[in-house]
């Protein structure tokens, strides 16, 4: 269950640079963030500011600095909503336990596959490049990398607005390769030959693997 290994690792500096290394915004508070967000472009330039704000901190230890900036990423990602995206007609083929389960795999598999990569961000930067409508109320914030070994690849996230208020990302797309769209390939695959369980199975098999920088 990968992505192209060179959109991945992409995938991985657009995320470590996009919440750890933009310069378009100040460290901010975490616990002041929300009250002031009101775009998807805002969420994006605060939540640079909350992970910069923990990677400056040199007194923490690396599983305490990546404890919270999985929480700060966490708090980014609409991930019931992904996890709807991703199993897509085989979302009604998990009953309500399954359900639940799949979400908590999930993001625990999305969280190894970039958690790494993020912790050693060196020197990929992000460009801001505008915002765009989308259907059903979304809006995609356009972005590229600048710098390192991806420099010029274009990252877009795709945000929806919960009904708290709060925009959150429900995929990402580098290159033209989508998030979302890749494991639901490879997901529906497993499910189709398996059912839910054996999809079950092999997320938490893949999540009591040791994190690696790969």
């Amino acid at each position: 269950m990968k992505l192209r290994s060179a959109a991945l690792r992409a995938l991985a500096a657009a995320g470590a640079a996009w919440i750890a290394g933009t310069g378009l915004a100040q460290p901010l508070r975490a616990e002041n963030a929300v009250a002031v967000e009101s775009t998807p472009r805002e969420v994006v330039e605060r939540t640079v500011a909350q992970v910069i704000e923990v990677l400056k901190q040199k007194q923490l230890e690396t599983p305490e600095k990546k404890e919270r900036i999985q929480d700060i990423a966490y708090a980014r990602f609409d991930f019931p909503t992904m996890s709807r995206l991703v199993l897509a007609r085989s979302w009604k083929r998990f009953d309500a336990p399954q359900q639940k389960r799949f979400q908590a795999e999930f993001k625990t598999f999305l969280a190894k596959q970039y958690g790494a990569r993020l912790l050693s961000y060196e020197q990929e930067q992000v460009e801001l490049l505008g915002e765009r409508a989308e259907p059903r109320g979304d809006v995609t914030v356009r972005t590229r990398i600048v710098g390192g070994d991806f420099a010029g690849a274009d990252v877009d996230y795709r945000m929806r607005k919960g009904k708290d208020g709060e925009w959150r990302a429900i995929d990402v797309v580098i290159e033209g390769i989508s998030l979302v769209s890749n494991y639901r390939d490879q997901f529906q695959s497993v499910v189709g030959k398996g059912g839910p369980e054996a999809l079950l199975k092999e997320l938490a098999k893949k999540n009591a693997e040791p994190d690696t920088k790969s």
